[in-house]
């Protein structure tokens, strides 16, 4: 398991819809590329909500295992 990252400034993060998204109402997942080694991911109706933070190992194992399933 990733070790617990560290919490980066989202105030510099450029945020990013799924290209599955289609604009369904607002019910999207946003995620930041632009921390080496961490994912940031917040829900896109609440922008100046909380975000999680994942280690980009977890993350992608995770997205890994939604392809396969």
């Amino acid at each position: 398991m990733d070790p617990m990252p560290t919490t980066p400034d989202l105030s510099v993060a450029a945020w990013r819809k799924s290209s599955y998204s289609n604009n369904n109402g607002g019910d999207c997942v946003e995620v930041a590329d632009n921390f080496p080694g961490l994912v940031p991911v917040r829900d896109s109706k609440r922008p100046d909500g909380p975000a999680l933070i994942f280690a980009a190992g977890s993350w992608a194992t995770f997205i890994a295992s939604l392809k396969t399933d």
